[in-house]
This record gives structure tokens, sequence and C-alpha cells, in this order.
């Protein structure tokens, strides 16, 4: 939080600003920020790097089964610990992790979970073949598939990294998330472990089964495919929270208040006081949005294109009355298109600005999000479709905006 401030002061300072929107720019990627997340002893030592020793191996299983698990029980918090209005712009664009949350483990180290799953001998990259159990690991490198960014919480090597955050996030919410979630699979192993007759038994049985139980949210594959979304909704069950409006309110499913308030993280009525809160900045960020929408093709684009339209016109008559023989096809072409653009525009605008009157009259934060999601975003898109249609068509110089070539290319 502190290092986004400083940016945008310093920014600010030589003339220039700081952009943390997700999406700033259509058909250009976004913006985010990678967490990286481990757990040490108070003794520096990494929980989730794999040891030389029988017991750091089977400690490093153990810790990582219960991320793992974490990241299964919860997929709907960590998903709405990064819902932001821009956000939603920017997630399962093809450009980053989609909204639907799984586990990176790599290659290698997902074929030993899976030998240790079916009891099965593992057979590694240099072709030697080890029995494995909970406490006899083999080398394995760090997978030079980290690098397949379509993964929303991956591991890379002695971390966890979840990409989902926006540019404009705080780390904090998903990591208070990610941190309750294993809090709460360490403590049901420790229930489990503790009172345990035969203590290496009742591990690699916990393992096994957590293996076995969670194996629906490890996912290597590409995370853009239509294919994934198929396979992750239909087959494996996971959720696909793809709007703000659809992750909160799991915040106050039954499951999530248990956990979160029984490690007095939060109490119900800060469950239900920030769940509103960011429904309501939700709300109020994209009706700002389209506020300053209608007011810019009110203001700006709809004179600018009349403009043009006159320029177009006059140089036609005048065209026209040196020669009778001159056609003027792109000149009279242009015209009729973007008379058209302007009708549809105004037609757009003015359901634009009906749907923010209605929304004055819904008295719920979560209908207006709903609202919002479901009948302005779609319209605002529409209306956005006409006026780059338009800016396609019209002069340069009569367009009262920077083009996006001046904006990411040009240097002054």
């Amino acid at each position: 939080q502190l290092t986004m401030e400083i940016m945008q002061k310093v920014a600010r300072k030589h003339g220039l600003v700081c952009l943390l929107h997700e999406k700033p720019f259509a058909g250009v990627n976004g913006s985010g920020k990678h967490n990286n997340w481990s757990m040490a002893t108070d003794k520096g030592s990494n929980l989730l790097s794999p040891g030389d020793t029988p017991h750091e191996n089977a400690q490093f299983l153990l810790f990582l089964c219960a991320v793992i698990q974490a990241v299964d029980d919860y997929q709907d918090l960590l998903r709405l610990a990064v819902a932001t209005a821009g956000n939603d712009h920017r997630l399962g664009a093809n450009e980053a992790p989609p909204a639907i949350i799984s586990v990176f483990l790599g290659d290698e180290l997902s074929a030993i979970l899976e030998a240790i799953r079916t009891d099965t001998p593992y057979q590694g990259k240099e072709k030697e073949v080890i029995k494995l159990g909970v406490d006899s690991l083999p080398k394995f490198s760090r997978d030079t598939t980290d690098r397949n960014r379509t993964s929303p919480f991956a591991f890379t090597g002695n971390k966890f990294e979840f990409r989902s955050l926006g540019s404009s996030n705080s780390i904090a919410c998903c990591n208070i998330m990610l941190n309750a979630a294993v809090a709460e699979s360490l403590k049901q192993y420790a229930d489990r472990l503790e009172g345990a007759s035969n203590f290496e038994s009742a591990l690699h049985d916990l393992i096994k089964e957590v293996i076995t139980k969670h194996q629906r949210i490890l996912f290597n594959g590409n995370g853009y495919g239509e294919e994934w979304v198929e396979e992750a909704t239909k087959v494996r069950g996971l959720s696909n929270l793809k709007t703000t409006p659809d992750a909160m309110p799991h915040l106050l499913d039954e499951k999530n208040k248990t956990m979160l308030m029984a490690h007095k993280v939060f109490t119900e009525s800060e469950l239900v006081s920030r769940c509103e809160i960011m429904l309501e900045n939700y709300c109020k960020t994209v009706t700002i949005e389209a506020h300053t929408m209608v007011d810019m093709v009110r203001k700006d684009y709809l004179p600018a294109i009349e403009d043009y339209l006159y320029k177009l016109a006059k140089t036609t008559s005048l065209m026209k009355s040196v020669s009778g023989n001159v056609k003027c096809n792109y000149e009279i072409s242009t015209m009729e298109r973007l008379s058209e653009l302007t009708d549809y525009i105004l037609e757009r605008v003015k359901d634009l600005e009906k749907s923010l009157a209605d929304l004055k009259g819904i008295d719920s934060v979560l209908k207006s999000s709903e609202f919002i999601r479901d009948d302005m975003i779609p319209k605002m898109e529409h209306l956005r479709k006409h006026v780059d249609e338009a800016e396609m068509l019209a002069s340069e110089e009569c367009w009262p905006v920077p083009s996006y070539g001046k904006l990411l290319f040009s240097v002054y």
C-alpha cells in the first residue's frame, strides 16, 4: 500500500500519472501484481522447502497439503479477496489468470504426489525409480513450466505465487484469507495427528487422503482455454466467479463465516459490513464511470462527429460544384455511416441515462451491483463499441481526445 502511494506521489512530482487501474486501455494487456507467499518457523526455516532429512520431507508434504486443501476449500474467499470493478476487466481476459482458482505444482511435483496417492514407485527425470513415502522425496528442481502465467496460484520451488491480484489491490485481504484458510487446514491436521497412536502411519494416511480428496484443485494446463472452463466447472466442480457481484456475497456463506469467526479474524458484523462496503465500492466505481461516459459522449464525441460531418458535407458540396462528374464515394459513404452511428450513439446514451436513473430506485447494495453487472455494463460496452467505430472514421484533428497511438507510442 505504501509502495503504491509513493509511486503515485513521485509520478505527480514529475508531471506524470501512475496508472494503477487494472485495465486502462482496451486491447492492451492489463496490470496486476503477484503475491509471493510462504511459511517459516521462528528460526527462519521455510516450511515449503523440501528438505534433506525424512523429518523435513514429511514436514514439507504436510504443509504443502495444508495449502492445497485451503485453496480448494476456500477458493471463493481467495477470489473475492481480489474482486474489484477494475480487476473484473482483467481476470480471464486471455492475458491474466482466469477467475477460476486452481493450484499449479509443476509436472515433477505433481507426479510425486500422484505416486504417493496411488502407492506406486516414482520415476523421475533422472530415470531413478524410488519407492516414495511421506519421509522420502527425490531431489527435484523448480519446474520450468512455472513460467505458465495462466495459473492463478502457482508453486515456484519454495513458495506460492497468487497471481490474481489487480494493480490497485492491497495485498492485505488475500493474505488474510489465505492465512486463515491454511490455519484451518493445520488445525484439522493437529487435532487428528496429536491423538494418533502411530504418528507416522497417521501422517501417511492423512497426506494420501488430502491429495486424493483435493485433487480437483490441481491443474498444470492452459488456464486460458475454453476447455478448461468446461472441465473446471462441470467436471471438477470448481467455482467460476467472473465478477465482483458474483464473488463478494460468498463472504457471508456459512462455511466461510464459521471459519473466519472461529479463528477470530472477523466478527459476523464485521463480515457483513465488509461485504457491503466492497459491493458499494464496486457500485460507486462503475456508476462514476457510467456518468463520465455519458458526459464525454454528449459534450465531446457527438459534437466532434457533427463537426466532422459538417466538414465532409462542405467538402462534398464544393467538389460537386467544381465538377458534376465527381462521385465523392469516400465522403458520402463516410457521412452515411457516421450519421447512422450518431443515431446509435444517441440511442445508447439515452439507454444508459435511463439505467442510471433506475439504479437510484434500488435500495439494496447487492441488487444494485447485480443491476450494474447485468444491465449497465453491457450497455456501456455497446456504447463504447459504436464510439470506437466513429473514432476510426473521423479525422484525428476533429477527435477531442488523443488516440491510442499518441497515448502509447508518442514522446512529447
